[in-house]
């Protein structure tokens, strides 16, 4: 099965390497910028998004400059994905966009790593099958999920050595993210992470139907 997959773009370098990839991995893209549909999350962007999510498998939240509240719709897509049940996969602002639509809070990170490499190491959930613990992840952010404030349904899978949160997954919807690049050269089984993802999200099968909200 081919899996259609949104990616919501935040304006980064490196969208286009992650929707290769994702295009080797076999799955069908379509990007589209994440203040498409203008900047405000009111009851018309919230519509447009959610009838453009419909029309697919899953969604993909880029990485990008700034914090989630300069991220477009992103936490707006975050929340709807898991009204309909749709698998995402949010990267490094994306990641930091689950935190957010779930309560969580975003602050400055411990150490500022933007185009370095950390050891990262992970719970052996799906979305690492095959990847050993540690690895070596390209980092790029000087922004990261807070510990206190993370919310009870998001379960933290992997943390660099230092012990910065570097991906969560809900404990019950298809919806992870992950603080590092895995597109990056600097980024060890990047590929099969996605490849990963992407087997996730056609076990979870075509089309999606209302689960619940983010609470």
């Amino acid at each position: 099965m081919t899996a259609r997959v949104l990616v919501v773009d935040n304006h980064d370098s490196f969208v286009h390497t992650l929707i290769g990839y994702l295009r080797e991995l076999g799955a069908e893209v379509v990007m589209v910028e994440a203040d498409a549909a203008g900047p405000a999350p009111d009851a018309e962007v919230r519509h447009h998004w959610r009838e453009l999510l419909l029309g697919f498998d899953a969604v993909m939240i880029s990485p990008g400059p700034g914090s989630p509240a300069d991220a477009g719709a992103s936490i707006e897509v975050v929340r709807l994905a898991a009204e309909i049940g749709m698998p995402l996969l949010g990267v490094c602002l994306g990641h930091q966009t689950i935190g957010e639509a779930f309560g969580g809070a975003v602050g400055v990170a411990p150490e500022l790593m933007h185009g370095m490499v950390s050891q990262v190491s992970h719970d052996a959930s799906s979305l690492f099958d095959g990847i050993p613990s540690p690895f070596a992840a390209g980092r790029y952010h000087s922004l990261a999920l807070d510990d206190a404030s993370l919310p009870p349904m998001l379960r933290v899978s992997a943390r660099a050595e230092h012990g910065t949160i570097m991906a969560v997954e809900h404990d019950a919807l298809p919806i992870v993210g992950v603080q590092f690049h895995p597109e990056s050269v600097l980024t060890e089984h990047g590929h099969r992470l996605l490849g990963n993802w992407l087997a996730s999200v056609r076990a979870e099968g075509v089309g999606c139907q209302p689960v619940g909200g983010t609470q």
